[in-house]
């Protein structure tokens, strides 16, 4: 008898512990029109002294159809971004931000190496050849982020129990306006947060 209610409860745990890995905090981001805004970059910074593990997963930024793909990326600051070109003309990719300042010249194909994101902040993203050609790159000191979609809404996941600054920022903001920020605590549950923005959405191509 002993032995069930040992396993009843070694079963319990178990659901418990997935109850609370599954929990996740879905953030509505609006525009200043009450409108939702997809590609807005929201993320999750501890601010009741937790852990912040990294996550520094290499990202693409590509280049095709003379564009830039995708138009707005997040990543957590560390990470190294590949600039592989898969259009027929050749792109000469640079960036002037002081997050980060870097140039990959005139060049066709995938870059032996990638370009490590160092520095918190935004980047911006251009070609030296197709002035038309712009991206950003939000960089953030937190692995709890993510972009919106289509009806402006994102789930963060993984979060530990504690206080958050919760922030958003959209690339339509003035380059020096910093992001929409709100104070949340996370404790285990499912939680929902809107965030409204002092800017107007573009629509997406």
């Amino acid at each position: 008898m002993l032995a069930g209610s040992l396993a009843l409860l070694a079963i319990g745990a178990t659901c418990a512990a997935a109850s609370v890995a599954a929990a996740t905090v879905t953030v509505q981001v609006l525009d200043v029109t009450g409108a939702p805004v997809p590609n807005a970059v929201v993320y999750a910074e501890p601010a009741g002294g937790q852990a912040v593990p990294k996550s520094l997963k290499q990202a693409e930024v590509e280049q095709k159809d003379v564009k830039f793909f995708p138009l707005v990326s997040v990543v957590q600051v560390g990470t190294p971004i590949l600039f592989p070109n898969h259009d027929k003309v050749r792109h000469h990719v640079y960036s002037f931000s002081p997050a980060k300042t870097f140039e990959l010249k005139l060049y066709s194909g995938v870059p032996t190496s990638p370009i490590v994101f160092d520095k918190v902040g935004t980047v911006v993203l251009g070609c030296n050849i197709h002035d038309q050609m712009v991206a950003y790159v939000q960089v953030v000191n937190t692995p709890f982020f993510g972009k919106t979609d289509m009806a402006g809404r994102v789930k963060l996941d993984g979060l530990v129990n504690g206080k958050y600054a919760l922030k958003a920022w959209y690339f339509k903001m003035a380059p020096n306006e910093a992001a929409m920020e709100q104070p949340i605590t996370y404790q285990g549950a499912d939680l929902n947060a809107s965030v409204k923005l002092s800017v107007k959405a573009v629509p997406v191509e």
